[in-house]
């Protein structure tokens, strides 16, 4: 994908509160991390609505779940296989990479992020997990974080950006291999896009008026007028590519990360 942009300095729109942080592993590159929660600013927020929206304590898992691990899913789940699965719920692209029902089929993605699986089959593999997909405001608060040895700002914002501008590669590389932020977490740019819960929950000015959103506001000076930082190139695209999409939609370069509650709650 090639676009056309300015260099803004990505602001961190969710401030962190104090809070132990640790990981819970489940195998060598698995595991989740406890993130303490505080206040997010969205991106977009309506006039009638706070600035600010309080984002509670939660778990995330460190990386993309993988190739490997969703054909574990599939294995004990064969109607989400890629000759069973329903047309309501995936597209005609689910699991394409793959050899077959069963098999990847390339041994070099094993470890790399699972894309072309819908929203309906990412929230029936956090299902099973016992987990849930991220929220929006989650996914974003976690992903300001600044990566590690680095402030947060203009060099986070170059990379998201020079990985817009250019096509996914054929073979992805594997989970991991992009960059650690703060909290303990992989690769959440850089690698793929990733599905949230309420992926096309955001309305602007010039949404449709039987309750869809036209992506194309978020284009014009209409779309800007809702948001908290209107230098942020690099969110307006993340932001319009989730309002593009629809539930059943499979994507090379969209696969997903599972969140869950934390035990704790803040009050």
């Amino acid at each position: 994908m090639i676009i056309v942009c300015f260099l803004a300095p990505l602001r961190n729109y969710g401030k962190t509160l104090p809070g132990n942080r640790h990981i819970i592993t489940k195998n060598g590159t698995s595991g989740m991390v406890s993130i303490a929660g505080g206040r997010y600013h969205p991106f977009f927020h309506r006039k009638d609505e706070p600035k600010t929206v309080r984002v509670r304590p939660f778990l995330l898992d460190i990386n993309a779940v993988t190739n490997e691990d969703f054909l574990a899913f599939v294995k004990a789940n064969p109607k989400w296989t890629r000759s069973k699965v329903s047309r309501l719920f995936a597209d005609a692209g689910y699991l394409r990479q793959w050899a077959g029902d069963f098999a990847i089929g390339n041994d070099k993605i094993k470890n790399s992020p699972v894309t072309n699986v819908s929203w309906f089959a990412a929230n029936a593999y956090a299902k099973w997990e016992g987990k849930r997909l991220p929220t929006q405001a989650e996914w974003e608060y976690a992903a300001a974080a600044a990566p590690v040895g680095m402030n947060r700002g203009a060099w986070l914002t170059r990379m998201i950006l020079a990985w817009y501008d250019h096509p996914n590669p054929a073979i992805l590389p594997a989970v991991q291999s992009t960059y650690k932020n703060t909290y303990g977490l992989y690769d959440m740019h850089g690698l793929v896009w990733e599905w949230v819960d309420d992926f096309n929950g955001v309305m602007i000015q010039g949404d449709t008026g039987s309750g869809g959103t036209n992506v194309n506001s978020f284009f014009c000076a209409a779309g800007s007028l809702n948001s908290v930082n209107k230098e942020d190139y690099a969110a307006f695209m993340r932001f319009a590519f989730r309002q593009g999409l629809q539930a059943r939609y499979t994507i090379p370069s969209l696969g997903f990360r599972c969140a869950k509650d934390s035990e704790s709650l803040m009050k």
